[in-house]
């Protein structure tokens, strides 16, 4: 399916920048709009609005008879401007920071008719986006599920997002040095020994965890524009839904969403530790929040690999409850 756009004119953003317009990319898959339930997947750093089919990065969970089944959803998904998507960049990425992400959302919502949303989904800084629509439309959602996220950046986020950003900046390979980097937050140190075991790349004459870091370095660079990754950086860092004045607890007390937070337990980005505290906070407030640990050794990652138990978490909500 082609990608689509829609066109937001005088735009002004939190800081105060204006744009006389910015152009939201997006997919839609399964359904029509008006005729099923609405489900917007928030995609992750590097990733897209393609979700599903031949190219999508979540096809193991959504798609034809998958378990955010097409034929009973309309599954949108907008590209995160900024993000390299019809070459689409910003030269000045400190303009905006992800509440602007999340009002512009919103916004393309509004455009393509969608009043309600039965799940608003996403992971790392998708599901970041995903809190900052609902501290916005605190009943917009029936469903809110971060995945490997948080409402915040907290400082461990931050540290490695400045790390990144003078990679960025200094690095004579920026995207491909800046990649390497990430890749080793996004997995664990036992991932790495299961995988590649000290093992060597004869050929190359390195070990292979370095060809395969390499690898990713180039992939990355080959379809992602140095641009784009200072953009999606950026707005990594700037997740954080206490805007205006109000707390944490004011604004989970005014969603009316039912929330599911899903958090990996090896997970060396977004840790499993800082949802346990949003989980703590939350629930003194909100009995609608529930809270779901993958296990697995892949780290932040996980949500990407683990599709079965990712598919156990999920069902319930996407199959049982509509």
């Amino acid at each position: 399916m082609e990608v689509q756009t829609l066109s937001i004119s005088n735009y002004k953003t939190h800081t105060g920048a204006s744009y006389d317009l910015i152009k939201l990319h997006y997919h839609r898959f399964g359904q029509a709009i008006g005729t099923a339930p609405v489900v917007l997947v928030n995609h992750s750093l590097t990733g897209d609005s393609i979700v599903c089919g031949d190219q999508g990065w979540w096809n193991e969970i959504i798609g034809d008879g998958q378990t955010i089944d097409t034929n009973r959803y309309t599954v949108l998904a907008f590209n995160i401007p900024g993000n390299g998507m019809l070459e689409q960049i910003f030269s000045r990425p400190e303009d905006f920071h992800t509440g602007d992400i999340a009002a512009l959302f919103l916004e393309g919502l509004k455009l393509l008719g969608v009043p309600h949303l039965f799940a608003l989904i996403g992971g790392s800084i998708g599901g970041g986006i995903a809190w900052e629509m609902a501290a916005l439309a605190p009943d917009f959602a029936e469903y809110l599920i971060p995945i490997a996220a948080d409402w915040k950046a907290n400082d461990w986020i931050i540290a490695n997002t400045f790390l990144q950003k003078r990679i960025l900046e200094n690095s004579k390979n920026p995207l491909e040095d800046a990649r390497i980097h990430a890749m080793l937050t996004y997995r664990t140190p036992q991932s790495f020994d299961f995988r590649f075991g000290r093992t060597k790349n004869e050929e190359q004459g390195i070990y292979n965890i370095e060809s395969w870091l390499l690898h990713h370095g180039n992939k990355l660079a080959q379809r992602f524009s140095l641009e784009a990754y200072v953009m999606m950086n950026h707005l990594l860092s700037t997740v954080n839904i206490e805007r205006e004045g109000k707390k944490i607890d004011e604004i989970v007390q005014e969603i009316t969403a039912e929330i599911h937070l899903i958090a990996i337990d090896s997970d060396l980005f977004f840790t499993a530790a800082e949802d346990q505290r949003t989980l703590q906070l939350a629930k003194s407030i909100n009995e609608n929040v529930f809270y779901h640990e993958l296990s697995s050794i892949h780290g932040h990652d996980a949500f990407l690999i683990e599709n079965d138990a990712v598919i156990q978490i999920l069902d319930p909500i996407f199959n049982s409850k509509n």
